[in-house]
């Protein structure tokens, strides 16, 4: 820069001060001797914006967007609803409205369509009666039984004396000095019309206690055990005893007893449609037993046979067993000639519903789930038959908001792959339960977590334990579970959380299941946002 040196120094000052001025600041004074400049303040960075910890709604959503994307399910099928029912909030959805085989969720559906149609104090009444007339102590004629389903002749329901509950018979007939009837146990009627197994059941479950035939007379659940016993020598046939009827079905044992070895037994046991008995086949190491369980094929020919045995231990005989077409026929000639005398001699009665669906949702039981789905189309419509129940139930689902959308109603128990659901299907009539007079019946029902049923074993020692309650499903490559749990402040949750098509162990399912729940039964959810 030109000129004289006190020329140079205003020139830089005025630069100076165009630059505050141009910076914004305020002007700054030539310096002069001896001042001391005033402290300029350091420019203030903005502090970090406050972050809020995620909500407990938030986690419990993260928690599942994060179990459904994992890589071992990207095969399988996961369905998810999960709703606040105290706050009408949605926590979770996934899929919630596709549709899922159930398979025993679909009791979810049956029980709550009862519970609508039949109410808790429902009893099933059985008339039995004499048909003929009596001679002094025999009575010439037959013993007439009018099925409509009653569920509960049973071990389970009469403390393990499945047949204790034919002691009303056998005092009737005491009373009136009958000791001897020279005819049969015959039913009559046919409150179940069409076949006695499920819509589609698989053909290999039929033998099995879980998918036992169901008809309008119903013995201990359609369940039939066997105690095989081998014998003291090799080569030679074990003895099988069987219970709770002693002398019915026939059995065919072509098992055999071989030398005791490190193995157990290997033996199966299936009917033989064409003798009509029961095969007992394999082997049994000597002196070894075993118990094994099979189903009443012909569940009407189970409770006559076992109706027989008690009146037997009673002292009253019945002389004929299962007429044969002949015999009918001659006796519908006879009463054409000249009607028989016919009387009530007892109606049997059942207990109430409401102590009987406990035993159907805690253990999952199949047939008493296709009895409550039988009676609810008998009662409604007047038809048992399996068309009229799906119609009956379809006809009350649609009026909890349920529509053919969001559900193929097929049978009671969902051993059927023919039944789906959807997430919200579940949800909506868990929310009408919740919302109805039977709420803590309904509820207190269902299997409760580390307590009893099928899922005591699960969720132990956690807030859900004794806290949820939920039903079951478990197919091949199906589980599913489904119902309610409470918060650690008390809202209700109602959820639905359904697994279908994996190839991963079933507990790896019931981990993610088991994992939401004790969540959410830990978690304040506190009040919704806006509310």
């Amino acid at each position: 820069m030109m000129g004289s040196p006190h020329t140079r120094r205003a020139g830089v000052l005025a630069l100076t001060l165009m630059s505050a001025a141009c910076a914004g600041r305020a002007t700054v004074q030539a310096p002069t001797a001896g001042h001391v400049p005033e402290p300029v303040p350091p420019v203030m960075m903005p502090a970090p914006p406050v972050v809020a910890p995620p909500t407990a709604r938030a986690i419990v959503a993260r928690m599942a967007d994060s179990a459904v994307s994992a890589p071992m399910w990207r095969n399988a099928r996961w369905g998810m609803l999960i709703v606040d029912a105290t706050t009408g909030d949605t926590l979770v959805a996934h899929d919630a409205d596709k549709l899922f085989v159930p398979a025993s969720n679909e009791k979810v559906l049956t029980t709550a369509i009862a519970l609508q149609l039949l109410g808790p104090e429902y009893r099933w009444r059985t008339p039995v009666l004499l048909r003929g007339e009596q001679r002094g102590p025999v009575f010439r004629g037959d013993i007439v039984v009018i099925g409509r389903g009653d569920p509960t002749v049973s071990e389970s329901m009469h403390a393990g004396d499945a047949l204790a509950a034919f002691e009303p018979v056998a005092d009737a007939l005491r009373a009136r000095g009958i000791t001897r009837v020279t005819g049969s146990i015959i039913t009559s009627g046919d409150a179940f019309t069409g076949q006695t197994s499920g819509y589609a059941w698989e053909i290999d479950d039929l033998d099995t206690p879980s998918g036992a035939a169901v008809d309008e007379l119903l013995f201990n659940e359609g369940l039939l055990h066997l105690v095989v016993r081998g014998a003291a020598k090799a080569g030679t046939a074990p003895s099988v005893q069987r219970a709770p009827t002693a002398a019915y079905p026939p059995l065919r044992i072509e098992a055999t007893t071989r030398l005791a070895t490190d193995t157990g037994a290997r033996l199966d046991v299936a009917y033989d449609t064409v003798a009509g008995a029961l095969r007992v086949t394999g082997t049994i190491p000597v002196g070894d037993s075993v118990r094994l369980s099979a189903s009443y094929r012909h569940p009407n020919d189970a409770y006559r046979a076992a109706l027989a045995e008690r009146l037997l231990t009673r002292g009253i005989r019945v002389a004929g067993g299962a007429p044969t077409a002949a015999a009918r026929a001659g006796r519908r000639g006879a009463r054409a000639a000249m009607p028989p005398r016919e009387d009530t001699l007892v109606t049997l009665e059942s207990a109430p519903l409401r102590e009987v669906l406990p035993r159907l949702l805690k253990p999952s039981q199949n047939q008493l789930a296709e009895i409550f789905f039988r009676t609810s189309g008998l009662v409604t419509s007047g038809s048992g038959e399996a068309d009229s129940a799906r119609a009956v139930g379809a006809r009350t689902l649609a009026a909890m908001g349920v529509t053919g959308e969001q559900v193929a109603y097929r049978d009671g128990s969902g051993m059927s792959r023919h039944d789906y659901v959807s997430p919200r299907a579940l949800v909506r009539v868990l929310d009408t339960m919740h919302r109805s007079a039977w709420a803590d019946l309904y509820r207190q029902s269902m299997p409760q977590a580390g307590v009893d049923g099928t899922i005591a074993n699960r969720m132990k020692n956690t807030p859900a334990a004794g806290n949820a309650s939920a039903k079951t499903g478990t197919l091949d490559k199906t589980r599913s579970l489904s119902g309610y749990v409470n918060s650690a402040d008390g809202h209700v949750v109602i959820f639905a959380l359904l697994c279908n098509s994996f190839t991963v162990p079933n507990r790896e399912v019931e981990r993610v299941q088991d994992l939401l729940v004790s969540t959410l039964a830990g978690m304040q959810l506190g009040v919704a946002r806006g509310r």
